[in-house]
């Protein structure tokens, strides 16, 4: 494993740890996209059905065992618990996330490394995470508002598949089979959906510490 791995994988994590923390603290998911919730639930059952039949290491079980709870525990939230479902926004969350399913499905079985099961499966997952953020973004439009801690949770999402990409340019070109381009591709379409995001991001930090800084 690699530095750029590492980060990306902490990163993603604390993305994770914030979204938790704002359904937690506030029992509020008011801003959060379930159906966004739901495809990242759905892109890591998938992708990691090699739980079932390999073992790489603690720390990769570990982890993946991880966002598969953490994401099934934030939509569990979303839309069982009995205040938190109270808060979501479900007039403005309104992206039909059922085409981007099907779309990834029919991409992964005509695009994979290879057609086995589980690879297709693993295609179908990256294909579907390059976009699963795309609700989430109409709602945030649409609401015109975003709070600190949901604004934290895109930015460390977008700063998770920006250091993939230093990761799979780092095994480019240090391993000599690298072949995950599949991978490589989804991440730059995945990364470029976030640059307007980081924009406002960006200036809303920067109007926020103008305030801050004494007359």
């Amino acid at each position: 494993m690699n530095i750029f791995r590492f980060a990306g994988d902490m990163t993603h994590l604390i993305s994770v740890l914030v979204l938790l923390l704002k359904i937690y603290a506030t029992k509020s998911c008011s801003g959060i996209s379930l159906k966004t919730q739901e495809l990242y639930a759905l892109v890591f059952l998938t992708r990691y059905l090699d739980l079932l039949t390999d073992f790489i290491s603690i720390y990769n079980t570990v982890m993946k065992l991880i966002f598969i709870a953490s994401s099934l525990a934030i939509v569990w939230c979303m839309r069982v618990h009995p205040i938190v479902r109270r808060s979501y926004d479900k007039d403005l969350d309104t992206f039909r996330h059922y085409f981007l399913v099907a779309a990834s499905f029919i991409l992964a079985l005509l695009v994979n490394e290879k057609f086995a099961f589980q690879e297709v499966f693993w295609a179908f997952s990256i294909y579907l995470e390059a976009v699963a953020i795309l609700p989430q973004l109409v709602l945030l439009q649409r609401s015109g508002n975003v709070d600190n801690l949901t604004g934290h949770y895109i930015f460390f999402l977008g700063a998770y598949r920006a250091l993939y990409i230093l990761n799979w340019i780092y095994r480019y070109f240090m391993e000599t089979h690298f072949s995950r381009w599949i991978a490589c591709i989804a991440g730059l379409v995945q990364t470029a959906l976030y640059a307007d995001f980081f924009y406002y991001y960006y200036i809303s930090w920067r109007n926020k510490a103008k305030l801050q800084l004494p007359a």
